[in-house]
């Protein structure tokens, strides 16, 4: 039994390396997540700058379109001044005229507003288009850097696998199956000592009897709280000291308690007979 608590021993450091392999090569790609995001929010930035400036050309368009027109009429109002002859054709073409003038006016302010608007967007959306290129970039690169430490890990990994494999030829399947399950569900303690009656991976202490099973060593066991392979240490007081068996109790010397309170418990009935017929 030595020999194969000493190859569990040996094992469990091989899984514990592994699992820590296994998890860490599920986490790397996690790792690009926020460079992806940030570049998904840069892409999505730039769609809706170009929608906007999209938006601004067509409203630029029809502004030039509208302000064309009002100084076409305003032209021809003022050409048509010298062909009035009353005071009531003065003052209505003078009324066209300045109705014209103001909204050739109006309609040259929207023109330069959305034109600015036009360079300020065609300014961002190059910045945008920057910043995307070399995010792609860092990505593309980051993500080379990722496989390349990927295929690093799993490489180390499948010589874990061939040294398990090699330590575990003629070990029980069933019990390298729990071993690795509580290896992984117990921080990367498969197998702990029981010492002075305590198991040093749970710190519960065990019945005596189940302690004796363990320093026996005849067979494997598994703690029955936290279901970890146990093996015998010797305890500092002695393992004398607490193997005493007539100190721990059992359940023969329950059934001697018991006896003696029923004898004590007959001795007080046949007293109180006695004192009754007298």
């Amino acid at each position: 039994m030595d020999n194969i608590f000493e190859k569990l021993r040996l094992l469990q450091d091989i899984l514990s390396e592994k699992i820590v392999l296994e998890q860490t090569i599920q986490e790397i790609p996690k790792l690009l997540l926020t460079q992806e995001e940030l570049l998904a929010r840069l892409k999505r930035t730039f769609i809706e700058k170009n929608q906007e400036y999209d938006k601004a050309k067509n409203a630029e368009m029809e502004f030039r379109k509208l302000l064309l027109e009002a100084g076409t009429l305003r032209e021809k109002a003022e050409k048509n001044m010298d062909l009035i002859s009353t005071q009531r054709e003065y003052e209505a073409l003078d009324k066209e005229i300045r109705d014209a003038a103001e909204k050739e006016h109006q309609f040259r302010k929207d023109l330069q507003r959305e034109e600015r608007i036009i360079t300020d967007l065609d300014e961002q959306m190059k910045q945008s288009s920057a910043l995307i290129e070399q995010q792609e970039a860092d990505l593309a690169e980051r993500r080379k850097g990722v496989e390349e430490e990927i295929r690093s890990k799993k490489a180390q990994a499948d010589n874990l696998i061939e040294e398990e494999k090699s330590l575990t030829m003629d070990m029980d399947p069933e019990i390298l199956f729990k071993f690795e399950r509580i290896i992984r569900n117990k921080m990367g303690k498969g197998i702990v000592a029981i010492k002075g009656g305590v198991c040093l991976g749970c710190h519960m202490i065990l019945p005596a009897q189940f302690a004796n099973d363990v320093r026996l060593g005849k067979e494997i066991v598994f703690c029955p709280y936290c279901s970890r392979i146990l093996f015998y240490e010797e305890s500092e007081m002695g393992e004398e000291e607490f193997f005493d068996m007539e100190d721990t109790g059992s359940l023969s010397d329950l059934d001697d308690i018991e006896e003696e309170d029923y004898d004590e418990e007959e001795e007080e009935e046949e007293k109180v007979n006695i004192e009754f017929e007298e």
